[in-house]
C-alpha cells in the first residue's frame, strides 16, 4: 500500500492524500498553482494568515521571506507594520509586545539569528505571546557553514515553542496558516521550520489558496487579554514561587493540547483544501517490519528509500514526524506498534548526547510492550548529503546489529 496516513490521533488516522470533495471544499475558490521557492511559500502563508506586524531581521538563507514580504507591501497587497531593526534580538522585542496588544505577529529567521532570539523566547512563551515564526533550518558556528542542519531549532525546544518541521513547499505554506489557528488557541508560540535551500530556495508548484477561504478558516486573533488602556494589565511582574510553579503548569497544559488541536486544524484544512499533513504520518508501514523515523526534507529521500526497498521485497516503511514540541508521544508508539526495528536519521548534533531525535523518541517508547529497538543514526548532520542508496544500507545494516544506546555516525 503506497498511500500515506496522517496520524491525527492516538486513536484515530486520516488519509493524508484524501481526494474525494467534501462539502467544505465545493465551497472553496479554485487555488492558484504557482512555482515558488519554499521561503516564497512561507511568505504567501503569512500574507493570507493577514497578520499586522511583522519585525524581521535578514539572515541568509531566510532573506527571501523579508524580499518577498515587502514585494507583496509594495504591490499594495500585504497590510501589515514589516519593522526591520537591529538584530534578531531587537526583533523578538517588536513581537512580544505587539502580540500582547492584541495583533496578530509573523517573523522569520535562521541559525545564529535564532540563537540571538533565545533569552526572549523563553519571555514570548511566558507571556503567552502566540507569535508564529518561520525558522529556516541552518548550521550553526563555529566553524561557519550555511547548509541545512537542524541543531538551531532543536537547541530551542524547551524554550515553550510549539515546533513543527516540514518537507515541502507547500507544506511550509499550509503549516503557517494552521499554526496560527493553533496557537491563538492555546496562546502558546509556534515555530514552523525548513531545511535550508533542499526546502527554503527549492522551486515547486505550490497551491495557493484563496484570501476568501483562508479567512473563514482562521478567525481573528481576539485574545481574551491584551494590553489596553481602557483594562489595565501588565505582564512580567515578579511573582512568589508559588504563582510561578502555577504559571509553568498552566503552560505545560496549554502544551498538552497540541496535538490535539493540530490534528484538528489539519483536519478542517483537508476538508476544506483537500491535503493534509496530520501529525505523525506513516508510509508504507502497513506489515513492517522495521520503520525509518525522521524529520523534514530527509523525508521525501526516505520515500525513494522505502520504495526501492520494498520493491526488492522487504517489509519497512516511513513515520514522518512532523510535530515535534510538544513530542506526540501516544501518536508515535500508535504508529511504531508492532514494528521490530526503528532507525532514526538525525540531521542535529548535541555534544555529548548523539542525536536529538533518537533520544526523544527513546524516551517517548519507554515502557510500551513491545517496542521496537531504536537505532539512532547520525545522518545530514551539516547538511551531508544522504541520497536513497545510502538510506537502504542504514535500514540493512541496523536490522542485523543489536541497537546501541549512543548514536552512530553514518556516511
Amino acid at each position: 500500500m503506497n498511500t500515506p496516513t496522517a496520524v491525527a490521533a492516538p486513536s484515530a488516522q486520516a488519509s493524508a492524500t484524501a481526494s474525494a470533495p467534501d462539502a467544505a471544499r465545493r465551497k472553496s475558490s479554485p487555488a492558484q498553482s504557482m512555482l515558488v521557492t519554499g521561503n516564497q511559500a512561507v511568505a504567501w502563508g503569512a500574507r493570507l494568515a493577514r497578520p499586522q506586524v511583522c519585525p524581521v531581521y535578514p539572515i541568509t538563507p531566510q532573506t527571501p521571506v523579508l524580499e518577498q514580504l515587502t514585494e507583496f507591501q509594495a504591490d499594495g497587497e500585504f497590510d501589515a507594520e514589516i519593522i526591520t531593526p537591529e538584530s534578531e534580538h531587537s526583533v523578538m522585542s517588536a513581537c512580544i509586545p505587539a502580540s500582547l496588544a492584541g495583533v496578530r505577529v509573523f517573523t522569520a529567521t535562521a541559525s545564529q539569528g535564532l540563537l540571538l532570539m533565545h533569552e526572549l523566547l523563553h519571555y514570548a512563551s511566558g507571556a503567552r505571546a502566540p507569535i508564529v515564526m518561520a525558522n529556516i533550518n541552518r548550521t550553526v558556528a563555529s566553524p561557519w557553514a550555511f547548509w541545512p542542519d537542524q541543531t538551531d531549532s532543536l537547541a530551542q525546544r524547551d524554550t515553550g515553542w510549539i515546533q513543527l518541521y516540514v518537507e515541502s513547499a507547500q507544506e511550509a505554506l499550509d503549516s503557517v496558516i494552521q499554526c496560527f489557528r493553533v496557537a491563538e488557541t492555546v496562546l502558546v508560540p509556534a515555530m514552523i521550520n525548513l531545511d535550508a535551500f533542499y526546502v527554503s530556495h527549492a522551486m515547486e508548484a505550490v497551491d495557493i489558496p484563496a484570501s476568501a477561504d483562508v479567512d473563514a478558516y482562521l478567525p481573528p486573533f481576539a485574545p481574551p487579554h491584551k494590553l489596553d488602556t481602557a483594562k489595565v494589565e501588565s505582564w512580567g511582574n515578579v511573582v512568589s514561587q508559588e504563582m510561578f510553579y502555577r504559571h509553568r503548569q498552566a503552560i505545560e497544559e496549554s502544551m498538552a493540547r497540541v496535538p490535539q488541536l493540530l490534528a484538528e486544524a489539519d483536519r478542517a484544512w483537508r476538508e476544506r483544501f483537500g491535503r493534509g499533513w496530520g501529525v505523525v504520518e506513516r508510509y508504507r508501514c502497513d506489515g513492517a517490519s522495521a520503520v525509518v523515523v525522521t524529520m523534514g526534507s530527509m523525508c521525501g529521500t526516505a520515500r525513494d528509500a522505502v520504495d526501492a526497498m520494498r520493491a526488492d521485497g522487504h517489509a519497512v516503511g516511513l513515520v514522518k514526524l512532523r510535530l515535534f514540541r510538544p513530542l506526540p508521544a501516544e501518536a508515535l508508539r500508535a504508529a511504531l506498534a508492532g514494528v521490530r526495528d526503528a532507525i532514526v536519521l538525525d540531521r542535529n548534533h548535541s555534544p555529548g548526547l548523539g542525536g536529538i531525535l533518537h533520544q526523544e523518541l527513546k524516551s517517548a517508547l519507554y515502557g510500551m510492550a513491545g517496542a521496537p529497538r531504536v537505532h539512532g543514526l547520525l545522518a545530514g548532520v551539516g547538511g551531508v548529503n544522504v541520497p536513497p542508496r545510502k538510506i537502504v544500507e542504514f535500514v540493512q545494516a541496523a536490522r542485523e546489529r543489536d541497537p546501541q544506546p549512543e548514536s552512530v555516525w553514518v556516511r
